[in-house]
């Protein structure tokens, strides 16, 4: 039984229309309450009000799932400035629960999708299957199992109905930026775009199988990055099984002393940045819940269900972008904007605001010095890029950034989000110039992944594209290729 996520467009619709309307209510009657009340009476109740919105708007999201689920993660991830500071640990307490509490979905209801898209018993499938799930996705939750062969695996689930609840809220999406705006005006329609562009295929883990064995593949080797290796002929459309990785979760990570975090922090970098520089590809989905720390040293990454590859021309231009915004050529890169796109109407945008905006975004890895990242200086440069209650840059804001563009940026705020819960440092500069200007490596880590690339000449991945998923109990060529 999938009840415990609402599947209907008018269900999960109506549910965000209830917080909306109770938003508006509370709002009415604390503005008749303030009649007669001194500035700070006044002041503390509007923040009260404020705090319960953003409060309820983040328990909607996380009984949602599905694109809801992914603004909250998003949310997360970058610590953004919607409470006052004395409430922001509780703040962000709420909003770990979107990133790591495991769902009230039974047991038997994610054993009956499994069974359904294998045709057949777990315990012909699986020589063991602990019931009890070891993390969450925005789409499913993670089980560990033992193959008959006594290989461990994690067993990545579907929630039943979810694909549903997607396609809904997808329909839904010009309602989430109307009652998700009072709280969080940086949710842009451009975001949900992207949000909308990508997360259909996130259904499909018989996709995400053979995209993550091909990244398995090409990391093979690496001195400090694990990609686990997954298993394409025991994926279905909703069950996706990999080898099982050991390791200390990001929570515990940030408690680490200072020069373990900042190696973390490199690792972290290089991975979800330098790929799309060196590969023309990257993972469009950083946040905590998608890395481990394991034993050996390696940093390992999970969950390959956004997963992008660029045209070389648009990785190019993205580099010679920098390249101008780091040595301070604000016409060559207001020149590069126009002649891509970017900026469609020249006569608004001066070089100034131009070259700013992009420093605004981008300062922290343009700058040659050592600087440690806080989540304060993440979610700002992010708010300032995209929230239009900023006054700063409404032109730049305005114009057309095409979307392989804005998965790109979303990728490389969100790694800047997770490098300030670390909050690790570097000279994230020098580091960059690896790939902006083909520098030599300038830190250990560098060395090394240079010395692994000399051996390992890379072969790009292939996007796999998103199909339709099968019909429940049509397990098709990847379940019988499991029997």
């Amino acid at each position: 039984m999938a009840k415990n996520v609402p599947t209907s467009r008018l269900a999960r619709g109506t549910k965000l229309g209830a917080v909306a309307a109770s938003t508006v209510i509370r709002n009415q009657r604390t503005r008749l309450s303030m009649r007669g009340r001194s500035e700070a009476v006044r002041a503390r109740m509007a923040e009260e009000s404020m705090i319960r919105t953003t409060e309820q708007v983040v328990m909607v999201l996380g009984t949602m799932k599905g694109v809801a689920m992914k603004l909250g993660q998003m949310m997360s991830v970058l610590d953004l400035d919607l409470v006052p500071d004395e409430h922001r640990d509780r703040f962000q307490q709420r909003l770990a629960v979107l990133r790591n509490a495991a769902p009230t979905v039974s047991f038997e209801a994610m054993r009956e999708v499994v069974e359904q898209d294998f045709g057949r018993p777990l315990d012909q499938v699986f020589a063991e299957f602990d019931p009890e799930p070891i993390a969450a996705a925005s789409i499913g939750q993670v089980y560990r199992a033992t193959l008959t062969d006594g290989r461990a695996v994690a067993v990545k689930v579907q929630y039943p109905g979810i694909d549903v609840a997607v396609r809904a809220d997808l329909k839904n999406l010009t309602m989430f930026r109307r009652i998700l705006a009072s709280a969080m005006p940086w949710i842009t329609p451009a975001v949900l775009d992207e949000l909308k562009l990508n997360m259909e295929g996130e259904l499909d883990y018989v996709a995400e199988a053979a995209t993550q064995a091909q990244i398995a593949k090409l990391y093979d080797g690496h001195p400090f990055i694990r990609v686990p290796r997954s298993l394409p002929e025991l994926s279905t459309t909703r069950v996706l099984v990999s080898e099982f990785v050991e390791g200390i979760p990001f929570e515990q990570a940030q408690a680490m002393p200072d020069a373990e975090r900042d190696r973390m922090g490199e690792i972290i970098y290089r991975f979800y940045v330098g790929s799309l520089f060196t590969f023309n590809e990257f993972c469009g989905d950083p946040h905590p819940g998608n890395v481990l720390l394991t034993p050996d040293g390696r940093v390992a990454f999970l969950d390959f269900g956004l997963f992008n590859r660029m045209d070389p021309a648009h990785v190019h231009f993205e580099k010679l972008c920098l390249r101008a915004a780091a040595e301070d050529r604000a016409e060559d890169l207001r020149e590069l904007m126009i002649q891509r796109g970017v900026i469609d109407s020249p006569e608004e945008i001066g070089a100034e605001e131009c070259l700013e905006y992009v420093l605004s975004a981008s300062e922290w890895c343009l700058v040659d010095e050592e600087l440690t990242i806080t989540p304060e200086l993440a979610s700002g440069a992010f708010l300032l890029a995209v929230d239009p209650r900023a006054s700063e840059f409404t032109g730049m804001k305005q114009q057309n950034l095409p979307p392989e563009h804005l998965f790109s940026r979303r990728a490389d705020f969100l790694t800047f989000g997770m490098l300030g819960q670390l909050g690790c440092t570097n000279n994230w500069y020098a580091i960059a110039r690896e790939w902006l200007y083909d520098a030599p490596p300038a830190t250990e880590l560098g060395a090394a992944h240079h010395e692994w690339l000399a051996t390992h000449p890379p072969e790009p991945v292939k996007k796999t594209r998103p199909r339709k998923a099968r019909p429940a109990g049509d397990q098709g060529t990847a379940a019988k290729g499991a029997r």
